[in-house]
């Protein structure tokens, strides 16, 4: 009886882990169709990119509260060892970010559709750069995610600054712009929004990656804490892994692809 028991907490585990990585890669799907619009302003073919965005996110809140209700029945149902006491709660932390991902890729599909309607407005050169670091951090910690590997998470948390700094020069330059071209203004403080938004992603993809450190090695290392973080502490990456840095959606297969994930209500 007790290995019955057993046996259903870890298909429901191996669950909880399916629809964490179904929801990361809708959520990384709008993102970069929100980050592919912002890049190519001027592009035609892009306009159709914000209502893509758009049409994703009921999805993610749904799969949001679905991960919830799945991760408190499994703390209410089992006693589990401390590694997947520590999966269950770091999936509530990741759930959460992931939302915010969704949120926040809606909120610069907005910057999309507003910066379209002026005439003229004038990309910062700087922000295409941003853009990809922040793409490559949020495919980096999914990467950790998929193949439980901190030192992929690792690369997360050591890349946020790279994001503070393009930030930081886009807003300076921006800023010098309003000053002297009144006509920039509008768009100006679109593109500084633009910017905070790529910026709260990066920090959300740096909360992922602190999460999956808990998970896989007991280590809380939020707060710049990363110098508790061993060399020999960390997981090397497989030429299979490395390739999911780039790409968090090839294609893996123990995970349910984004979207076809069926809604299942466990008691």
């Amino acid at each position: 009886m007790a290995t019955t028991g057993r046996l259903n907490e870890s298909i429901l585990l191996d669950t909880l882990m399916n629809y964490l990585v179904s929801m990361a890669r809708t959520v990384e799907s709008a993102m970069n169709r929100a980050l592919d619009a912002i890049v190519s302003l001027d592009n035609p073919r892009s306009a159709a990119l914000p209502g893509e965005v758009f049409l994703l996110e009921p999805r993610i809140n749904e799969m949001e509260i679905v991960i919830d209700e799945h991760a408190i029945r499994l703390l209410r149902q089992g006693s589990f060892p401390e590694d997947e006491l520590r999966l269950i709660v770091a999936a509530l932390k990741l759930n959460n970010d992931l939302e915010r991902i969704g949120d926040l890729a809606v909120n610069l599909a907005e910057r999309v559709v507003s910066l379209r309607e002026m005439p003229g407005a004038q990309m910062p050169e700087e922000l295409a750069p941003m853009a990809s670091a922040v793409r490559a951090m949020v495919s980096q910690s999914l990467g950790a995610l998929i193949f439980r590997n901190v030192e992929m998470a690792t690369t997360v948390l050591e890349s946020d600054d790279v994001v503070d700094q393009y930030r930081d020069r886009i807003f300076e330059a921006q800023l010098r712009r309003m000053t002297k071209e009144p006509d920039a203004v509008s768009p100006g403080l679109q593109f500084v929004l633009a910017t905070r938004h790529l910026e709260r992603i990066a920090d959300h993809a740096t909360n992922i990656a602190e999460d999956i450190i808990f998970w896989v090695r007991g280590l809380d290392v939020r707060h710049g804490r990363l110098g508790g973080l061993r060399p020999e502490q960390a997981v090397p990456i497989t030429t299979a892994e490395a390739n999911i840095t780039q790409n968090s959606q090839a294609s893996h297969p123990n995970v349910t692809p984004a979207g076809n994930t069926d809604i299942v209500i466990f008691t």
